[in-house]
């Protein structure tokens, strides 16, 4: 039997059946059974607004955007730009150009990585990254250290899955040049102090990267606030497309960074005899013919997000994430990973006698979608002595009684298997 503690805030409630009319996807069954999807921390379903958004685009104004002179490219470019204003009041960020629009939160650490850590990291200096972070968060550092020869120091967490604080603060040196850390965990939904350690970093003259995946989704994002150097988040976990994710950085930073890819719109001139100029910021670091249409699309998905409200879809899901770990800590033999006091809507969990491949697989034939695997967190479970777990992660449409079925298939999954 496992006992769990959460957030417990007195939340507002959504109208939640008026949510899920606007999810054309969740009327659908799987294997004659009605859809639970619960994979949401992988990426969330899509409401009909921003579907229809790639619709509008490619059958009324498809054009390249900021070079052509004519109506349609004066139509996608303001909408393209339209979602740039959208995203610096979803972050709270000082100015539009520090917004930056890539494939995904993963290109976007490998932007910084390549762009800010290629400029200013050395070898000898340091990097603080947690043990709850995704690779995407990891890899891109060790392949500039294993270049640099920069050392990587590694911010424990707790048998909770809590970050160690006072670790934290141990770690820094004269040498520490940056802290990248998850907002929240993907793998256990813990959610980390991230005000607190920008406020450390910065005191011991480090910047902070601050991987917003899992956070975007479930809370208001102040950048400003959290004074966060870089912050980063990808469409598709916040009710988006894929293939599109954002960079914020600070104008200061981003400023003088050298650009990362070249060729066409982050140039202001090129010429073999003197060498090539680059445009200013944000466009320095967007080359090529960006995602134009998912650009669009993320822009309708994060004006969704805030007329839902977040704060509201936050404690829904709390209500959710409460109702599920109450229902599968009666499952003997059950073990859930990642019992922070303070966690988002991800429950991963381990059972006795039984892999996590197979209970995925069997719930799958009920109809009930959940994640398993390493969710991209190796060394994180690791540490717990595992290599897999099964997660269920919960979304502003998910229901109390889609709950209940899950609970339900998986005690009968589990008779199966053991």
């Amino acid at each position: 039997m496992t006992e769990l503690a959460t957030r417990r805030p007195e939340a507002p409630t959504l109208d939640v059946m008026a949510i899920r009319a606007e999810f054309p996807i969740l009327p659908r069954q799987v294997h004659g059974r009605p859809l639970v999807y619960l994979d949401n921390a992988a990426t969330s379903q899509t409401p009909r607004q921003v579907i229809e958004a790639f619709d509008a685009y490619y059958s009324g104004y498809n054009a390249n955007i900021h070079r052509g002179l004519h109506t349609l490219a004066d139509e996608a470019t303001a909408a393209f730009e339209g979602t740039r204003e959208t995203v610096r009041g979803f972050l709270n960020a000082a100015e539009h150009r520090e917004i930056i629009f890539t494939r995904g939160a993963t290109e976007a650490i490998n932007l910084v990585a390549n762009a800010w850590g290629r400029a200013n990291l050395k070898a000898g200096d340091e990097v603080l990254i947690s043990r709850l972070e995704h690779h995407s968060n990891i890899v891109p550092w060790q392949l500039l250290a294993s270049e640099l020869g920069f050392v990587i120091k590694v911010i424990p967490v707790d048998e909770r899955g809590v970050l160690d604080m006072t670790a934290y603060g141990s770690l820094f040196t004269e040498r520490t040049r940056l802290v990248a850390v998850n907002h929240i965990s993907n793998a256990f939904g813990t959610v980390n102090p991230v005000k607190e350690m920008a406020a450390t970093a910065h005191a011991h003259g480090a910047l902070i990267l601050v991987d917003g995946c899992q956070a975007a989704p479930h809370q208001t994002v102040d950048v400003r606030d959290i004074d966060a150097d870089f912050y980063t988040f990808s469409g598709h976990k916040v009710y988006g497309p894929t293939g599109v994710g954002v960079l914020y950085g600070k104008a200061v930073l981003l400023e003088a960074m050298p650009p990362w890819q070249g060729g066409g719109e982050m140039i202001n001139t090129v010429s073999f005899e003197a060498g090539t100029t680059f445009a200013e910021i944000p466009h320095k670091f967007e080359a090529g013919t960006p995602a134009i249409a998912e650009v669009i699309a993320l822009g309708e998905a994060l004006r969704w997000v805030t007329g839902v409200g977040l704060d509201a879809i936050g404690g829904w899901e709390n209500i959710l994430l409460e109702r599920a770990t109450a229902a599968v800590s009666r499952i003997d033999g059950l073990r859930v990973l990642g019992t922070a006091p303070d966690k988002a809507a991800v429950l991963s969990f381990v059972v006795d006698g039984a892999h996590a491949q197979d209970i995925g697989l069997l719930i799958d034939q009920l109809g009930v979608a959940i994640r398993t695997g390493h969710h991209c967190a190796q060394p994180l479970l690791a540490q717990f002595g595992v290599d897999a777990t099964c997660r269920a992660s919960f979304a502003a449409y998910n229901t109390l009684e889609e709950i209940d079925v899950f609970a339900e298939s998986l005690t009968r999954v589990i008779g199966m298997v053991r």
